[in-house]
């Protein structure tokens, strides 16, 4: 299998669900009269829109690097499935659409049952990422 075969536009559509989501989502923000309620209400709106639709291009702009990584994955796991190969692309849902389109690719689209024992939960990924932080208060120069 090449690049070829996972540059249609459906295949470019359901690779980039989450990012045209996030851009709808914006959109569906902003259309939201709540500037009747308040003005600053508007401002919110303005924020949650940017937020989408900064994240929904950023997924959109990643389509080269996901297409490296569907032959990366396809020559990997060729000769066989080789679940050590799909782990970090199992902690994302773009990457989790990415392995289902490999594993259909390859033929072998019941081993995405497999692969989902591979998912970390979202709040131990959360607790990995938050570091502890040991404050120290001193009041005239004692420490509590």
């Amino acid at each position: 299998m090449t690049e070829n075969t996972i540059s249609t536009t459906s295949r470019f559509i359901y690779l980039n669900t989450y990012a045209f989501l996030l851009i709808f989502m914006g959109i569906g923000i902003v259309l939201i009269p709540l500037y009747k309620i308040s003005p600053w209400f508007l401002a919110a709106q303005v924020i949650g829109l940017l937020i989408c639709e900064k994240n929904g291009i950023g997924i959109l702009r990643s389509w080269k690097d996901k297409k490296r990584k569907y032959r990366i994955l396809m020559e990997r796991n060729a000769a066989g499935i080789r679940p050590d190969s799909f782990s970090e692309y199992m902690q994302a849902p773009c990457g989790r659409l990415l392995v289902k389109v490999v594993l259909e690719d390859l033929g072998k689209k019941e081993e995405y049952a497999s692969l989902l024992r591979l998912r970390e939960p979202f709040m131990d990924r959360l607790k990995a990422g938050c570091r502890p932080a040991k404050t120290t208060i001193y009041v005239g120069g004692k420490k509590l």
